[in-house]
């Protein structure tokens, strides 16, 4: 927790330093806009992970699929991706690096909600909820890194990650589990970052 907190400190400072030209640590830190920013989208990430906790728990109790620890072995023999988000924790931390995996990370994860909504057709509401809420929060920090001047990549609407192929439909179920329990990994580590930030 020592070298995530030094870490964000430090992401910070370069934040300041590039974003706003050098600016104070405290005129950041105190920028009603960026705390705005801050506040809302931490906002938007807690009702995302609760909508994706409902997709969990929906998953399981309709298909007895609740424990990761039994499906690790046919999890290997799953193509799943997982969206790294290493920039977020690391001591060498930098927002614009973050931000940019945490974009590209709700995007790998809205492509892979088509999967669940495969699965469970009857709560198609929730995912296209959900997917919603993901491009909202998605352009809420693209427009914040255009605030702050950080690099910013605009990604197209067409040609969304391709979807896994699964080889039954048991590998199908298993697949959504390991989808959800990975995004939710994900929205965990990009919550704590944006938590943090509010702190400083």
């Amino acid at each position: 927790m020592c070298f995530l907190t030094r870490g964000l400190a430090l992401l910070l400072g370069v934040l300041l330093w590039r974003g706003l030209h050098g600016a104070p640590l405290t005129e950041l830190s105190g920028d009603q806009d960026f705390q705005l920013f801050l506040q809302r989208n931490l906002e938007f990430t807690r009702k995302i992970r609760g909508d994706v906790a409902a997709l969990q728990r929906i998953v399981c109790d309709t298909l007895q699929l609740c424990n990761e620890d039994e499906l690790l072995l046919v999890r290997q023999d799953l193509d799943i991706a997982q969206a790294p988000l290493e920039q977020c924790h690391k001591r060498t931390f930098q927002a614009e690096t973050c931000f940019s995996q945490i974009r590209a990370g709700l995007r790998i994860y809205h492509s892979s909600l088509a999967t669940i909504q495969a699965l469970l057709p009857g709560h198609t509401g929730l995912v296209e909820t959900l997917q919603l809420d993901m491009a909202n929060l998605s352009s809420n920090i693209q427009q914040q890194m255009e605030d702050l001047g950080l690099a910013t990549v605009t990604y197209p609407t067409e040609n969304q990650e391709p979807l896994p192929n699964f080889s039954s439909n048991f590998h199908h179920q298993v697949g959504g589990f390991f989808i959800l329990a990975n995004f939710q990994r994900f929205l965990e580590t990009a919550y704590r970052a944006l938590r943090h930030l509010t702190n400083l």
